[in-house]
C-alpha cells in the first residue's frame, strides 16, 4: 500500500513534468553533494534538478504522459525538470557532465519529443534564446539604423549643398552695390567737370 509520503512524492514529480517544456534524466554515481549544489546553482532558477526514486519517478512518468524515460530509470537518478531556455539548461548539464565525469546524461525529452543523450548533446550545442532574441533584435534594429545614416548622410549633403552658394552670394551681394556707385560716381564726375569751365 502507498503511504501518503509517496503518494505526494509521485504528485510533485508528476507536476514537475507537467510544467516543465524539457526534462534531461542523468545518473549522478560519484557526485558530492558540493557538486550537485554547484550543478543545481549553474542551472539557474528556472531548472529544478531532483535527485528521485525510480520506481516512483516510473508511476509520475506515466501519469505526466511521458515515455521518454522508459527503462531508463535505474541506478542513482536525478532529473533536471526545465521551465526555461532548455538550450541554456542542456548546455549546462553538458558543460558540467564534461568537467564531472560521474555525471551521466541519459535521455530527455523537449517538447514531448523524446532525446537520446547525443540529441541533448546537440540541443546544447544550438544558440540559446536569448542570443537568438538578440540576433532577431539586430536584424530588426539594423533597417532603422541604416535609415537613419542614410537620412543623416542626406541633411549633411543638402546643408553643404545649400551652404556653399549662400556663402558664394554673400560676397556677390556686397560687391553688386559698389559696382552700381561706382559708375554713379563716374557719371557725376563729368558733370562737374563742364560747370568748373564755364566760370
Amino acid at each position: 500500500m502507498a503511504t501518503p509520503t509517496k503518494v505526494s512524492a509521485v504528485a510533485e514529480i508528476t507536476n514537475d513534468f507537467k510544467e516543465s517544456n524539457a526534462a534531461v534524466l542523468t545518473e549522478y554515481r560519484g557526485l558530492t553533494v558540493a557538486q550537485l549544489k554547484q550543478l543545481r546553482v549553474s542551472l539557474g532558477q528556472d531548472t529544478k534538478f531532483s535527485v528521485v526514486k525510480n520506481t516512483l519517478t516510473a508511476i509520475a512518468a506515466k501519469e505526466a504522459g511521458v515515455e521518454a524515460f522508459n527503462d531508463q530509470l535505474s541506478g542513482p537518478t536525478a532529473i533536471a525538470f526545465i521551465k526555461g531556455d532548455a538550450v541554456a539548461a542542456a548546455k549546462s548539464l553538458t558543460d558540467f557532465a564534461k568537467a564531472n565525469k560521474q555525471l551521466v546524461i541519459k535521455t530527455g525529452y523537449f517538447e514531448g519529443k523524446a532525446l537520446n543523450a547525443s540529441e541533448v548533446a546537440a540541443l546544447a550545442a544550438l544558440e540559446s534564446r536569448e542570443l537568438q532574441l538578440a540576433k532577431v533584435a539586430g536584424i530588426l534594429k539594423a533597417p532603422a539604423a541604416a535609415a537613419a545614416r542614410t537620412i543623416d548622410a542626406l541633411r549633411l549633403k543638402l546643408e553643404e549643398e545649400n551652404g556653399a552658394p549662400a556663402a558664394a552670394e554673400a560676397p556677390a551681394a556686397e560687391e553688386a552695390p559698389a559696382a552700381d556707385e561706382a559708375p554713379e560716381a563716374a557719371a557725376e564726375a563729368p558733370a562737374e567737370a563742364p560747370a568748373a569751365e564755364e566760370n
